[in-house]
C-alpha cells in the first residue's frame, strides 16, 4: 500500500529534506579537484548531526557511510574514499537524512573543474529529465506517466536509461512503495493521490544502458565505462502538482 502522509509527517519530512538540501548546497561549494569523497562524507555527516538528525544510509543493509559517492562511470551506491577528485571528473552524491523518524532523499551529480562537452550534456539533460518527469506529477495521473516522460526525454537527448535501479516511495521508511521506474509506457501503475511522497531519481548514461554490479553488491558501473549521472528529489504529490521537500 502507498502511504498517504499526514500534515505532521509532511512537516517532519520537510525538515529532513531541508537538511539534505543544506548538505548539497555546501557540497556545491566544496567539489573541486583535490577534494576526496571521504572529506565530503565527513562534512555531510557533521551537518546532519549538527541538525539533530542522523544519516539515513549509514547502517542501511550494512552500508557504512553517510553518502553514496559515485564518480564518472559509477552509477549509484559508491563508497566514499581517499582518492582525490580530478579536473574533468563528475561525481554523483546521494544523501539521505532521518529526522525524528522520517526521511528525505536527494542526489545530485557535480562537475569537477572543467568537464568535457559530452559530460556537460549528460549532466544538463539528466537534471532536465528529472524536471520533465516532475512536471507530469499531480493527483490523478498514472505513475508510469512520470516514468515514460523521463525515458522519452532521455532518448530525445541521446542518453540511455539505467533500468536496474528506480525511484521509490519515501517517508517513515527510506524505501517504501511504489517502485518508480525511469522507463515504460504511459497510463499504467498506481494513480497518484495528494499526500503521497516520492523520490524521483533518473539515472542516465552517455553510452550503453548495460551495467555491471560488482561482487560486493554495492558498486555499480556502466559496462562500456562511459559516464553516468544521477539526479533526485523527494516530492509531495498535491492536487494540482507537486512540492519539492528536499529544498531549503
Amino acid at each position: 500500500m502507498i502511504q498517504i502522509k499526514s500534515p505532521r509527517e509532511i512537516n517532519l519530512m520537510k525538515e529532513a529534506g531541508r537538511i539534505v538540501a543544506l548538505c548539497h548546497k555546501t557540497i556545491d561549494q566544496m567539489v573541486k579537484p583535490g577534494v576526496t569523497t571521504s572529506q565530503i562524507n565527513k562534512l555531510v555527516e557533521d551537518i546532519i548531526m549538527q541538525n539533530d538528525a542522523t544519516p539515513s544510509f549509514k547502517g542501511y543493509n550494512g552500508f557504512e557511510y553517510a553518502i553514496c559517492a559515485s564518480p564518472n562511470e559509477q552509477i549509484v551506491h559508491g563508497f566514499p574514499n581517499k582518492t582525490k577528485l580530478k579536473d574533468g571528473d563528475i561525481i554523483s552524491i546521494d544523501i539521505g537524512v532521518n529526522y525524528k523518524g522520517y526521511h528525505g532523499d536527494s542526489a545530485w551529480t557535480y562537475p569537477v573543474g572543467k568537464i568535457s562537452v559530452e559530460n556537460a550534456h549528460l549532466l544538463k539533460e539528466t537534471e532536465n529529465s528529472l524536471w520533465f518527469g516532475l512536471k507530469q506529477i499531480k493527483a490523478g495521473i498514472h505513475l508510469s506517466d512520470v516514468s515514460h516522460a523521463i525515458e522519452n526525454y532521455a532518448h530525445i537527448n541521446n542518453l540511455t536509461v539505467v533500468q536496474e535501479f528506480a525511484g521509490h516511495g519515501v517517508g517513515k521508511n527510506l524505501h517504501e512503495l511504489p517502485e518508480i521506474l525511469n522507463y515504460g509506457s504511459p497510463g499504467h501503475g498506481p494513480i497518484l493521490k495528494a499526500g503521497m511522497t516520492l523520490a524521483i531519481e533518473p539515472m542516465l548514461n552517455v553510452g550503453t544502458k548495460e551495467i555491471k554490479i560488482f561482487p560486493d553488491g554495492w558498486k555499480t558501473q556502466t559496462k562500456d565505462k562511459k559516464a553516468s549521472a544521477h539526479f533526485e528529489h523527494t516530492i509531495l504529490v498535491t492536487e494540482e502538482g507537486y512540492e519539492i521537500l528536499t529544498k531549503i
